[in-house]
């Protein structure tokens, strides 16, 4: 998604009806995307605790569940990858705000003279606005929606973060382990383990009590860490600053002083 800057700026520049018309025909369609992104956020936020509540709970343990139910990991593995993706995408994409708040600016004077239909309306544009206006905004929809279903069901936190904990020690022993790791052909598959791994920390020092990185946690920070710091930079420091800016507990007291420094950037 390029943006639509270059229009806008010569619609502010020129502010006649040709210049207006150009601007708004290269922004409409890139807000329509971004609507379908929102929406998309919207429907994560109702299957995401639907694929938790078969993934924990019931008679079988965190361990078990993942080896009986592999294609409902493999949708909550596929739902962590793009959110991380998406994420990663918007950080590095000013042109998302600027264009929706163009957009927002000209449809409020449009909707005085009534001369286009609008794709948004007013209620739905400001919730759109308070979505993009969050650095992780994908991601804050998935904390908040295993947040809701966690505390909706009280008596599975532990087998929930276990569930989580136990995802994420898989991913990282599948990247520690060199025979496993030669099978691996594609790049992207990597990535997405990488991004998994990361999320499903994330989601972990959400919704566990005290977090990732307390001692005693289900998962290895520490481990998950090192593993991405031997990366190359380009691989690691958006998943490093997802775990240093979107996690929950870091900077708590309980935190040892070592996943710290590990993590300072």
């Amino acid at each position: 998604m390029t943006g639509a800057g270059k229009e806008i700026r010569e619609a502010i520049a020129d502010p006649s009806p040709e210049c207006q018309e150009k601007a708004w025909n290269i922004v409409i369609p890139l807000v329509e995307k971004l609507k379908r992104c929102y929406e998309h956020s919207m429907e994560l936020e109702r299957i995401v605790p639907m694929l938790l509540g078969q993934l924990v709970g019931g008679r079988l343990n965190p361990t078990q569940h993942l080896e009986t139910q592999q294609a409902l990991v493999k949708q909550l593995a596929e739902i962590l990858e793009f959110v991380l993706k998406f994420d990663e995408y918007k950080m590095k994409t000013p042109a998302i705000q600027n264009d929706f708040s163009y957009y927002r600016r000209i449809a409020s004077r449009q909707r005085l003279d009534q001369s286009h239909d609008l794709i948004v309306s007013t209620e739905l544009a400001n919730r759109m606005s308070l979505f993009y206006a969050h650095a992780t905004p994908m991601l804050k929809v998935l904390s908040e929606a295993t947040s809701k279903f966690v505390q909706d069901n009280s008596d599975n936190v532990d087998n929930t973060t276990e569930t989580l904990g136990t995802m994420a020690k898989v991913c990282l022993r599948m990247l520690e382990n060199p025979k496993l790791l030669a099978q691996i052909e594609r790049e992207e598959t990597h990535l997405l383990l990488l991004r998994v791994m990361v999320g499903l920390v994330i989601l972990y020092d959400h919704v566990h009590p005290v977090g990732a990185f307390a001692r005693g946690a289900h998962v290895d920070v520490k481990g998950c860490v090192r593993l991405l710091q031997a990366q190359p930079a380009v691989k690691a420091e958006p998943l490093l600053n997802a775990l240093r800016y979107t996690t929950k507990h870091l900077n708590e007291d309980n935190t040892p002083k070592n996943i710290r420094n590990l993590l300072a950037a």
